[in-house]
């Protein structure tokens, strides 16, 4: 593909930046492959996904995809990529030959970690065993399976297309094709959901085992079906208390929370969102995708792509629609908007390894955290305390500048 790879200067926004260190360890890299096709756009989903055409265009995608990476390539610096995923719209619609060919190109310009973790997003409605044998001998050794709900009725208010039967069926399938490592996405506070209702979709995705759970709160986002037609969510009442009592039980099942809404057994949290937690560095490639990269001279930069499927499949278009790069004033909430999501949060050392700032430049936020009760007093680690993770917006106010 020919594609204009050119992009805007690499500036500082604002007024003159004072003085902000090189970087003389980079972060771990990781890659994001957006895949923007879904069988259907749900109800609740603002993300860049487009329903499918009954054949995709997985060869030109593909090729895509390379040559996006390609332009990419000059923020790599000699590293290996720690992890991959590929997130949707449902990357699972894709062949095992096209994601082959694409991991295969990938690889031949990145090397990857020897224990490197690659994860495919899948919906239980895209299950197909002899499809996931063959993803799984790709090198793809986790999966990321949509449930949201196993009730029949639930399901249809979210517009999902598979059947309670199938997300069951799901995980039996996902062991037989060779994943012992897997997460499933499930929703809580779905519309006239009672505390039963939660807990027993909470149960069943127990029984079946993940390794990794992501349960999460249902929330009306802008540009959505639900955000026009809102339907009847639960009380704040009855929120509050699933949200206590699935706590609870993912807790007495062995699932530690270490995240806002992910929950993992004993060495299986997620390394992919681990690293972008840590403020660690991903290329992001695909239509829509975002990515945040770091420079040797202390430069760090986020970027975002071309967004509709159409245009970056456009030869005449640019990959990149747009990037951004940090300001001093902007890194401490950056940084902290991700790290203090982990509920032990991160050690005090990687806000100057990471970001090229001195510690200092928290002090007044961070003493005014610890006096309203939401950041822990602990000199060496940045962690919100149990208070700070209920009101993380009121504890990230505190380092606005």
């Amino acid at each position: 593909m020919t594609h204009d790879s050119s992009a805007s200067p690499l500036i500082f926004g604002g007024a003159a930046q004072s003085p902000r260190a090189a970087l003389p360890v980079l972060p771990p890299l990781a890659l994001y492959i957006h895949i923007p096709w879904c069988v259907r756009k749900c109800p609740y989903c603002d993300f860049n996904s487009h329903t499918a055409s009954p054949v995709l265009p997985e060869e030109e995608y593909v090729d895509a995809l390379l040559a996006d990476l390609d332009q990419d390539l000059n923020a790599v610096y000699g590293r290996e990529l720690s992890s991959i995923f590929f997130g949707g719209g449902t990357p699972s619609l894709f062949s095992a030959a096209a994601l082959g060919r694409l991991l295969k190109g990938v690889e031949q310009r990145i090397p990857f970690a020897s224990d490197i973790e690659i994860t495919l997003e899948a919906n239980p409605g895209t299950f197909e065993q002899e499809k996931f044998v063959a993803y799984r001998a790709l090198g793809i050794n986790r999966l990321s399976i949509g449930i949201q709900s196993f009730q029949e009725e639930k399901l249809k208010a979210l517009g999902r297309i598979h059947n309670g039967d199938e997300a069951v069926r799901a995980a039996g399938m996902a062991r037989q094709a060779g994943f012992d490592n897997f997460n499933m996405d499930l929703m809580h506070g779905l519309p006239d959901q009672s505390l039963d209702d939660a807990l027993n979709d909470l149960r069943q995705a127990i029984a079946l085992k993940p390794t990794h759970l992501s349960w999460y709160q249902l929330t009306l986002e802008p540009n959505t079906v639900f955000w026009n037609q809102p339907p009847t969510l639960p009380e704040d009442d009855t929120l509050w208390d699933i949200q206590e009592a699935g706590q609870a039980l993912l807790a007495e099942h062995g699932y530690a929370q270490y995240e806002v809404s992910a929950y993992a057994l004993p060495g299986r949290p997620a390394r992919h969102n681990l690293n972008y937690w840590s403020f660690g560095d991903f290329i992001g490639i695909g239509a829509g995708a975002h990515g945040k990269l770091s420079h040797p001279d202390g430069r760090i930069v986020r970027t975002w792509k071309t967004r509709l499927p159409k245009d970056y499949l456009n030869p005449a278009k640019s990959f990149q629609a747009g990037e951004k790069a940090l300001t001093n004033e902007e890194l401490p909430f950056e940084f902290l908007m991700n790290a203090l999501r982990l509920t032990e949060g991160v050690e005090a050392r990687l806000y100057p390894e990471r970001t090229g700032l001195p510690l200092e430049s928290l002090a007044e936020g961070r003493r005014e955290a610890e006096q309203s009760g939401l950041l822990q007093v602990e000199p060496s680690r940045l962690a919100a305390t149990l208070r700070g993770q209920l009101f993380l917006n009121d504890l990230l106010q505190k380092f606005l500048t």
